[in-house]
Formats: structure tokens, C-alpha cells, sequence
């Protein structure tokens, strides 16, 4: 490991959490709750497995995660050490600071990526239909396999497809503006508005249409982790909208 040779606390913490993707690998292990390496993979898109494997090892290293084999022998898990679960306030003033100061650009509102956190962090499970659902989502500016994915409700959990998981489609939403759907999700711009203005157009049963943006959790609530493993969890120090770019 790199060091910068000096005793201030800040060079110190630097050295080991200012590599590249090691803050990513912490949000998604602190603040999302994820746990395996697929879990935590997924929400890094672009960083290759190998250099996870490697950071994963640094963090490892450094104290702030600790890795477990899994009682079937199949994989790892990876849960914050105390000094991991102290990183949650860095993260939440990180997350604060970007909101403010840090302009989103076009290259970092990829929608796949926005439905995924979407889906996977923020859904309100207690105003999900609970007939099963199927929601299609449209990217025009993408082109090729990412143009298009499908949100699947059934019995109050949802997830992701790639590809068309069968049945009827109950409704679709095109997404022509993939920034006001980032801001949709990160709190900035209301549904209403980003209807108005085309970013998003949604066709299909009016009732239905109107109830999808409600699926969202509240702001104030944060991400939903994935594994909520800690006894003494505040809420508090959730992030308000977390993004994954």
C-alpha cells in the first residue's frame, strides 16, 4: 500500500479507503447491507471481479470488513468490522457534500442502474401490489442488450429481469431522459415533473400508472439494506438517496 508519509489522521484514513472503488465497496457493504460478493458486485457495475477480490482483501486487511466462509462452504460473506460500521457517517457526509457540490452528468444516470437500486433498496414492500406485476422499462438513448429491462412484483418482493420473465405486461414506462429519472429517484424532481416535461412516459392502466411512483420509499427512510445484520442499527445514519455511479 501506497502511504503518503505523514501522521495526520485524514493521509492516514486516505491510504486505506481512497483507493479507486473502495468507498463503492463500502456503501455497498456499510449502508446497502450487502453481504456476498454477487451482491456486492452488482452494485459496482464496471469494476472487475478480480480488483473486487483485491480491494475486498485490503479492506479485509485494514480492519474496517471481516470475511467469513459460508456454513456451506459455497462463497464468502462480508460484514463491516465496528471500525466499518463508524464509516456510516463518513459515507452519509460524503453522500450529503455530493449532493450538494457534485453535478450529475449524463454518463453517470445509466437507468438499468437507477431501477436496480430502485428495486433493490427503495421499493416500499408495504404498498406493493400483491397480485403479480410486471413493469417494462424502456431506455430510447441506450442501444443493444441494456436498452430494456422488466420490474417483476410478486407477493410483495420484486426483482430485476434482462429478459422477458413471461405473462402479460401490466404496464410500461420510457425512460427518454435518464437524468430526470436519476433525480427522480435521488429526490431532486418529482414524477409529476419529470411526466410534464417527456423525461418519462408511462402507458398503461391509469390507477396503476399513478400508484408506481408511490412504490418508493420515503426519502427520509434511506436505502432498505439488504441484510439488516446489525442489532444497534440508528436510522438516522442512513443516507437519504443513494447512488451508484
Amino acid at each position: 500500500m501506497r502511504t503518503y508519509g505523514q501522521y495526520c489522521p485524514i493521509a492516514r484514513a486516505s491510504e486505506l479507503l481512497a483507493e479507486r472503488w473502495s468507498i463503492i465497496i463500502l456503501r455497498n457493504i456499510v449502508i446497502l447491507g450487502c453481504r456476498s460478493f454477487n451482491e456486492i458486485a452488482d452494485g459496482a457495475p464496471g469494476l472487475s471481479r478480480g480488483l473486487l477480490s483485491k480491494r475486498l482483501r485490503e479492506l479485509e486487511h485494514a480492519g474496517v470488513i471481516e470475511i467469513r466462509d459460508k456454513p456451506d462452504g459455497r462463497g464468502s460473506t462480508y460484514t463491516p468490522t465496528e471500525a466499518g460500521r463508524e464509516l456510516s457517517a463518513v459515507l452519509v457526509a460524503l453522500q450529503h457534500w455530493g449532493s450538494r457540490w457534485a453535478d450529475l452528468s449524463p454518463e453517470q444516470g445509466h437507468p438499468g442502474v437507477v431501477l436496480w437500486m430502485w428495486a433493490m433498496f427503495f421499493l416500499d414492500g408495504d404498498v406493493l401490489p400483491q397480485r403479480r406485476t410486471l413493469v417494462r422499462f424502456d431506455y430510447p438513448t441506450l442501444r443493444g442488450g441494456g436498452s430494456r429491462n422488466w420490474l417483476l412484483i410478486e407477493r410483495g418482493n420484486a426483482e430485476i429481469c434482462e429478459k422477458h420473465p413471461g405473462g402479460d405486461e401490466h404496464l410500461v414506462v420510457i425512460v427518454n431522459d435518464p437524468l430526470a429519472f436519476a433525480r427522480w429517484h435521488l429526490g431532486e424532481l418529482r414524477w409529476g415533473a419529470a411526466l410534464r416535461s417527456g423525461g418519462i412516459e408511462v402507458r398503461g392502466p391509469r390507477a396503476l400508472a399513478r400508484a408506481l411512483p408511490t412504490w418508493h420509499r420515503h426519502h427520509d427512510h434511506g436505502p432498505q439494506p439488504l441484510h439488516d445484520d446489525e442489532p444497534h442499527r440508528d436510522p438516522s445514519s442512513s443516507t437519504v438517496a443513494v447512488s451508484t455511479h
